[in-house]
């Protein structure tokens, strides 16, 4: 399987441009962002680098009668996302299978774009890393990503809704833009500041989109 060089195809066109509360509100009125400057982050080393693939595809989806919740906590505070299982079954299974594994403990958000997104779930913190395998949930064409919708990143030349570990989450306006190519996997409900935490140690002139200091995942939970 290849791996993936740019985990965030429509990246490349928007790095040139500077680029949430508690609950998916203030994420649309920009409180979390105001949140962000009253807290700093840890300071901590970046962890050394995980094994690339070597995971098993889940071989059954969520209960979609039910809800599930993975809370990220990092050195920036934590977060919550609520997975939508019925809009991306495979892709949800795949998450909540790699966060009981531990796979997304000790990795980083390797690429942060103020007032863009916040990308993460790489083991090997470069940006192409996965588990090794893809799952598919071709998202609905009227999709937006608007701040606080968390959705899966892929390459270019993988067809729409294709998936692997790799996330990001929608931290400002200028993901409005991007088309409905990536696969949503939910919403942040609680720890926007967090997400505006992230959001500010982006560099508008850094390319790669290196955050000015290592922002770990310590632990991902998933609840249900």
């Amino acid at each position: 399987m290849l791996k993936r060089p740019i985990a965030l195809t429509a990246l490349l066109t928007l790095l040139v441009l500077a680029g949430c509360g508690d609950d998916s509100d203030d994420a649309k009125s920009g409180e979390g962002s105001a949140a962000a400057k009253t807290e700093t982050c840890r300071q901590v080393e970046a962890p050394e680098p995980k094994r690339d693939g070597g995971q098993a595809k889940p071989a059954a989806e969520l209960n979609a009668g039910r809800q599930y919740e993975v809370t990220f906590e990092t050195s920036c505070g934590d977060f919550t996302v609520r997975l939508d299982v019925k809009q991306a079954p495979n892709t949800t299974a795949s998450v909540a299978s790699l966060v009981r594994k531990g796979f997304y403990d000790g990795t980083t958000f390797h690429r942060v774009v103020p007032g863009f997104v916040i990308q993460g779930g790489d083991p090997t913190g470069t940006g192409t890393g996965g588990p090794g395998y893809s799952t598919r949930d071709k998202p609905p064409a009227d999709t937006t990503y608007t701040p606080g919708v968390v959705a899966m990143a892929k390459t270019g030349a993988e067809p729409a809704g294709t998936s692997g570990s790799q996330f990001y989450v929608v931290s400002g306006p200028q993901a409005a833009s991007l088309p409905p190519d990536y696969a949503v996997i939910g919403t942040v409900v609680s720890g926007m500041d967090t997400v505006g935490r992230i959001d500010a140690l982006g560099n508008p002139n850094d390319p790669a989109g290196t955050p000015t200091q290592p922002v770990v995942i310590e632990k991902a939970v998933l609840k249900s």
